[in-house]
């Protein structure tokens, strides 16, 4: 019997649950793919944090799988919020791609004067790097956002290269450094979510990469401890150990961050909670500008 996977219905989840099938089927594991509406696909035309920030195009799909509808998910993982309902749990986590974000524009980098973003964090980190840039809220698929860009809405927009290398696009522009511009945790990563059934998650476990399985609980430990969601811009990398963070203002004119390597999952809440200590201020300023009741 085939392994039902659910995916939203946009080209790059369609394309992130495509490779997933694929490694499957090279494993002899048939699966087949039913796509779910979430609230975040039906309300593009209103910014992320005010209907729930990312974790609202993991939603619908977990409640698909408690529901019995399908057996297991595809997410790009830094979607997937920080706390998991109870019969959930992550099967695999691929191999990461690329972490970085790509500045996509047309014509000179010199006339880049507007960038569209939905990200409270890349908005934050461009102006870190330029004040005098302007930044624009942008939702949409990739290919929404390509063309409104194109439409010359933006001059420039700012994606996951990830992204982009998955649907196949090519388009000019250049790859920020995640050492420089830190990428949303886990970023870069697909994972396969599913009920907590053993014979399921055997199977899924093929796809398991443990090594980027190792560097993104690091992530998401850092990030449970600073509780910003999407409302703070904070960004945090691991890759083999090495963990970078940071948290910024939202005008991007404070950053607290801190670089070090972890042994442990431990090691990594002890630096979050350090780096929270230092980066309070910041998180409480983002929630209060945004309206966001916030409870740390």
């Amino acid at each position: 019997m085939s392994i039902r996977i659910g995916t939203r219905g946009s080209k790059l989840a369609l394309a992130q649950t495509s490779i997933v099938c694929k490694k499957l089927s090279s494993h002899g594991i048939d699966a087949e793919q039913v796509i779910i509406t979430t609230q975040g696909d039906t309300a593009a035309g209103v910014p992320l944090h005010e209907i729930g920030g990312q974790g609202v195009f993991v939603r619908a799909l977990d409640d698909a799988i408690l529901s019995g509808n399908i057996d297991c998910a595809v997410h790009s993982m830094k979607d997937i919020p920080a706390y998991r309902p109870s019969g959930i749990v992550t099967a695999a986590v691929l191999k990461r791609d690329s972490p970085a974000d790509y500045l996509a524009y047309m014509g000179s980098l010199q006339a880049v004067k507007v960038i569209g973003t939905s990200s409270t964090r890349r908005r934050a980190q461009v102006l870190r790097h330029d004040p005098d840039i302007t930044t624009k809220d942008l939702r949409g698929n990739v290919d929404t956002r390509i063309r409104k860009m194109s439409a010359g809405e933006y001059n420039a927009i700012l994606v996951a290269e990830a992204g982009l290398v998955r649907l196949g696009i090519r388009i000019p522009g250049e790859r920020l450094s995640p050492e420089k511009f830190v990428p949303a945790p886990n970023q870069g990563t697909i994972a396969v979510v599913s009920r907590a059934d053993p014979s399921l998650m055997e199977e899924l476990s093929v796809l398991d990469h443990p090594q980027t399985r190792t560097d993104v609980a690091v992530e998401r430990a850092v990030m449970e401890q600073l509780g910003g969601g999407c409302y703070t811009p904070l960004g945090i990398y691991c890759r083999a150990g090495h963990l970078i963070a940071e948290v910024l203002s939202l005008d991007g004119k404070r950053t607290e961050r801190m670089e070090t390597d972890v042994q442990s999952i431990d090691q990594a809440r002890e630096q979050g909670k350090q780096l929270h200590a230092r980066a309070k201020d910041l998180i409480d300023d983002a929630y209060r500008i945004l309206g966001i009741t916030h409870e740390r």
